[in-house]
């Protein structure tokens, strides 16, 4: 049989996986190996070469577009349909099996499944049934716990309480959402595999069944796969069946929400005996990145092992900028991406990494400001996030007591038993007399219409905002927005969630009393400096004009912004990753633990292998930290960089080909950065000179005295330490300063 068509186009190492014997096989496929090629190609070998048929296979991807791209690849490959296949999620092929053996799964024929939303829902209705308060027991919180537990295959009756409080509680609230499910014939998403993992235990002959049909399976990205989906393929398999594990222990970063590296990692005991072949030759990078990436790589512990290379060019130096804050830090991208377009590139060959979400902000402004169309990958733009519009919700009451829309966004978030009948009351007087809806609940409350327990809780929640005005009235910008906050209950209100989107929530709050401390208001008309409200209408005016300026449309050509987590998967020629400071990068949460740190350092793995030819990593010498500039120290991960490998860009365009983190040096220029030294003038357009040390008076932050200049003409910046609120930095066009 020729069977050229499937092996013409593989390297020795994907050909020696592709045609292995039948067997349990751990194909360990490195960034940009083609490890899909690989997964496809197996496929079609078994079918074509060993005779097993279509029906006979079971293959597992983690989302249906990867399932659906797998079929077609494979029969595009074959030239014949594979209708008899199995192929699909581990949910999707669950639930298939689910429906098809209902009866014995102990579910109703016409089962429905519920989606996050409509679980929240069936958890709140459970709080309410056993009289919780759910203030004290957030619903988000017991989902968290109970989509836990079945990752890890556990029933409520599995777990002990230890006689802990919070323990017992989430039991008892488990059992009975357990109750609630089994009486309405409901099954959320862990239940899919949860039941689907029972029923090969609790029917042995079902199990045989399956066992005896599914001689081959194949997994894609195994080392993301948790405790359920592990043991659900462990049952399955059995001892006589084979399994294809395909993944990347360096690439597993889903530890936060249940994958376990373990998994990958024991696949050889579990899966015994096994063969492992590695693929190593990647088609992505250049020399110099994989060398960079291999040499990070290689300070985690207990990795299976591998060595990423290439046959390629070897690239230019892994260029690392140090800016002087994280507004430099997104200037200085700005000019980057700017650079590259200017050199008949497109920027949708850029794509803009970091940490975490609320990092987007400062970018999407210096983007915004410089006319650069963008795009935020799978997420919001900083200033539409929910936590972002709640926040802003409170002050723009603040500011305005007759602002409709944000009444009715804060005035039940957080919940405080202000229900819709409430609402709408409230909502018929104000269309009746004509006034805000502010206007309306006042006389509400006033004349009695209310019930008693609604009109002391709107009462309360007035009572509420007039206080954060008056301390608004009298405190700057950065700590009203942060008491604005705290006092809301929009902290305690988002940390319910859980998890990692909890922790992002909180991380958008915070830079935005970040923004709140970096914004300068201009001057009133008559040259008096703006008291504290005017200031907030200013900065809820420029929160309003970048909220409505637009992510770029389908047609432009922008450039990507997005997450590490959410670049998995993904290649572009320029990468650039900002924030590659400690306590950010890697975060402050993982830094603590040996397993947090490792799982960080393989997040920064695949940063930098997301790159084919140009690589940049940034850090700022100093970053806003609720509303205060904090020094920051560089990411140990770049110093696990070899000196060799990277490039120092300086200021002046200067660099060094060998330096170490913090250093400085001198050597050849690379873009066309034109910083000031430290040491300069700064001159404002209006002809004021300025030099390091002078003291001078700022018509809104009063005296202080300069630190440091950036920039020439128009665009110089000036960093001045002021005696009463600290380090700013000023653009001279603007600064109105005057020298002592």
């Amino acid at each position: 049989m020729d069977v050229s068509h499937i092996l013409n186009s593989l390297n020795d190492a994907q050909r020696q996986a592709v045609t292995a014997d039948p067997g349990n096989l751990l194909v360990l496929a490195g960034a940009g190996s083609g490890k899909t090629r690989v997964l496809v190609h197996r496929i079609a070998w078994l079918i074509e070469m060993t005779g097993a048929a279509p029906g006979n296979l079971l293959a597992v991807t983690f989302t249906n577009k990867a399932a659906n791209e797998m079929r077609s690849r494979i029969e595009e490959l074959l030239e014949r349909p594979i209708g008899g296949m199995w192929v699909g999620t581990f949910h999707g092929l669950a639930h298939r099996l689910l429906r098809a053996h209902w009866q014995e799964a102990g579910l109703p024929e016409k089962f429905q499944i519920l989606d996050a939303d409509d679980q929240l829902r069936l958890i709140k209705r459970t709080l309410q049934a056993l009289d919780l308060d759910e203030n004290k027991w957030p619903a988000k919180q017991c989902q968290w716990y109970i989509n836990q537990q079945k990752d890890e295959g556990l029933r409520a009756d599995h777990l002990e309480h230890y006689g802990q409080d919070y323990q017992r509680t989430m039991i008892g609230v488990y059992k009975a959402y357990e109750g609630a499910c089994e009486r309405g014939g409901l099954v959320d998403f862990g239940e899919l595999l949860l039941r689907s993992h029972e029923l090969w235990l609790k029917q042995p002959g079902l199990l045989a069944y399956y066992q005896q049909r599914f001689t081959e399976i194949l997994v894609d990205e195994f080392q993301d796969t948790n405790a359920i989906q592990y043991a659900w393929l462990r049952v399955l398999a059995g001892t006589r069946n084979h399994v294809t594990a395909v993944g990347d222990d360096d690439q597993s970063i889903y530890g936060w929400r249940g994958a376990r590296i373990e998994n990958i990692q024991q696949f050889t005991r579990d899966f015994h005996p096994a063969t492992l072949i590695r693929l190593e030759q990647n088609y992505r990078s250049t020399s110099t990145i994989l060398k960079a990436a291999n040499h990070l790589i290689a300070n985690n512990s207990g990795r299976l092992g591998k060595e990423l290379w290439t046959d390629g060019m070897e690239g230019e130096p892994i260029a690392v900028y140090a800016a002087f804050n994280e507004q430099d830090e997104a200037r200085f991208i700005c000019d980057q991406i700017q650079q590259w377009a200017k050199r008949g590139r497109r920027r949708e060959e850029i794509v803009v990494l970091y940490r975490s979400n609320a990092q987007s902000r400062e970018l999407e402004e210096a983007l915004l400001r410089t006319e650069v169309p963008y795009r935020i990958y799978g997420g919001f733009r900083f200033y539409e996030r929910l936590e972002i519009r709640n926040a802003v919700g409170y002050l723009r009451l603040i500011a305005s007591r007759d602002d409709d829309a944000a009444f009715e966004r804060v005035i039940n978030t957080p919940v405080r038993g202000i229900g819709n009948v409430t609402l709408e009351l409230i909502r018929n007087l104000a269309r009746s007399e004509g006034c805000s809806l502010w206007q309306a609940a006042r006389q509400a409350v006033t004349r009695g219409q209310l019930p008693g327990r609604a009109a002391q809780n709107v009462q309360d929640f007035m009572r509420l905002i007039d206080l954060l005005e008056e301390y608004a009235a009298t405190h700057e910008l950065h700590l009203s927005a942060d008491y604005v906050i705290r006092q809301s209950g929009l902290i305690q209100h988002h940390e319910k969630e859980g998890g990692e989107k909890a922790r992002s929530r909180l991380e958008n709050l915070e830079e935005l009393v970040n923004a709140a401390g970096a914004f300068v208001p201009d001057a009133t008309p008559d040259g008096e400096k703006p008291t504290p409200l005017e200031t907030l209408g200013a900065f809820l005016d420029r929160a309003a004009l970048d909220a409505g300026d637009t992510q770029a449309d389908d047609y432009e050509d922008a450039v990507q912004l997005m997450t590490l987590h959410s670049a998995k998967g993904l290649e572009y020629p320029f990468v650039i990753i900002a924030g590659l400071e400690e306590g950010l990068f890697p975060h402050k949460m993982s830094a603590d633990s040996l397993s947090g740190l490792e799982e960080e350092r393989r997040l920064c793995y695949v940063g930098l292998t997301r790159a084919r030819e140009k690589l940049l990593l940034c850090h700022a010498e100093s970053r806003r930290l609720h509303g205060e500039e904090h020094l920051t120290r560089p990411s140990r991960f770049l110093k696990e960089i070899p000196a060799e490998l990277r490039q120092e860009v300086r200021m002046k365009g200067q660099v060094s080909r060998s330096f170490a983190v913090g250093e400085r040096g001198a050597g050849e220029s690379w873009g066309r950065r034109d910083v000031s030294t430290r040491a300069d003038l700064a001159q404002e357009p209006q002809g004021l000179s300025l030099s390091l040390g002078q003291r001078v008076r700022h018509p809104t932050f009063g005296e202080g005295v300069v630190l440091n200049s950036e920039g020439r003409g128009s665009n110089a910046r000036v960093q001045i330490n002021f005696d009463g609120v600290g380090g700013k930095w000023l653009v001279m066009a603007y600064a109105k300063l005057e020298a002592i």
